[in-house]
């Protein structure tokens, strides 16, 4: 059960405390307060934790500061929906909204090699209007031989470049605790030039202790991709391990599934998941066309396999699309084969637009035939 506060509670209002002490004599239920400030108000919501069946909603309901209470249906209670749950399904960071009603593309190197080629890209992005993108600075690999990111030394001057170029939010993979600290101290040398949205890769989805380092830090935004070998559920598990640590602000990303059965493609593209995370969780909801299929191979019309599997994903409601690009894909250190060409940016853009208009009009047939 969830306990939503009347907005901008104080926690050391004699109410607030009144309502504690309500709750510490409920038998084997124990409370977690979660806490969100916003640009306009604060809002304070409280889990109780136990066999809360016994409790009544109305009862709960006229307890002191409570506005709304949620009774919790589904295994996600944070990131969950619930019957009668009108919590918001967005979150807004460094100037950005994402949403399951908004769409936002990271278009950029999936691993940064060369000053100059972050300059392309992101003055090339830009000039397209856009205000993302995603840049690698650690990287793990299957072999212990492969190029790994450089790491600490490039972000300086990827954050510099990025407040050059007006590229509000970064997608920066992560795969250890230092980076996190190691990515403040580079963002207040920059004076906080850009934003950083951490990724956690497909590697470590179920890398626990990560995952509550990760969601005990409210600062960073979280991307965390789908497991290529198990489950959706324990992959939608694993993105409730950052929100039941304290950090709501999560968007889950389809990657594909590691398995021959999607060959020639590198992965067996799971897009079809997006409407099935949409309805099952809160979160916004991202496409990683990319790493699905792996190379610039096209169709008989000409279309880059990329640019249908991405249409495939945002027609079916995708609110963020991660993609792969690079100056010069044969110099690339890492992944050079699947990333599109900057001339095909403009051509990338314009389609996902395109697929974004035709799943706005299914909507908008389905809402008047519902009408019906």
């Amino acid at each position: 059960m969830i306990l939503i506060l009347v907005p901008d509670t104080r926690l050391d209002s004699p109410e607030y405390k009144q309502l504690l002490g309500h709750l510490a004599n409920f038998s084997g239920i124990s409370t977690r307060v979660h806490t969100e400030v916003g640009t306009e108000q604060t809002l304070t919501e409280i889990y109780l934790i136990g066999n809360t069946k016994v409790l009544s909603i109305e009862d709960v309901n006229s307890l002191p500061c409570v506005d709304r209470v949620v009774r919790v249906s589904e295994e996600y209670r944070v990131l969950g929906r619930h019957k009668n749950d009108d919590r918001p399904t967005h979150f807004d960071y460094n100037g950005v909204r994402f949403g399951q009603d908004t769409l936002n593309v990271f278009a950029g190197l999936c691993a940064v090699d060369t000053i100059e080629h972050v300059e392309m890209m992101m003055k090339a992005l830009r000039d397209q209007g856009q205000v993302c993108t995603r840049m690698g600075a650690y990287k793990p690999r299957t072999s212990p031989y492969s190029f790994q990111g450089h790491g600490k030394t490039c972000l300086p001057y990827v954050f510099d470049v990025a407040g050059k170029y007006g590229i509000k939010v970064i997608a920066m993979e992560i795969t250890h605790e230092s980076h996190l600290e190691e990515i403040r101290n580079a963002l207040y040398q920059t004076g906080n030039a850009t934003g950083v949205m951490l990724q956690i890769g497909t590697r470590n989805t179920q890398n626990f202790e990560l995952l509550k380092i990760v969601g005990r830090q409210q600062n960073f935004p979280v991307l965390i991709k789908r497991g290529f070998g198990i489950t959706l559920d324990e992959s939608l598990n694993a993105a409730e391990y950052l929100a039941s640590e304290g950090n709501r602000k999560v968007v889950f990303g389809l990657r594909g599934m590691k398995t021959n059965m999607g060959d020639p493609h590198r992965n067996f593209v799971d897009f079809s998941h997006v409407p099935v995370v949409r309805r099952l969780t809160r979160m916004p909801v991202c496409v990683d066309p990319s790493h699905s299929v792996g190379t610039r191979a096209s169709s008989p019309d000409g279309i880059l396999d990329v640019m249908h599997v991405t249409a495939q994903g945002v027609i079916a409601g995708a609110n963020m699309v991660l993609v792969d690009f690079h100056p010069a894909p044969s110099k690339a250190l890492v992944d050079g084969p699947q990333a599109l060409l900057m001339k095909e940016l403009p051509q990338f853009l314009e389609d996902i637009q395109i697929a974004r208009e035709a799943y706005e009009k299914r909507v908008a047939l389905t809402a008047r035939y519902r009408e019906i």
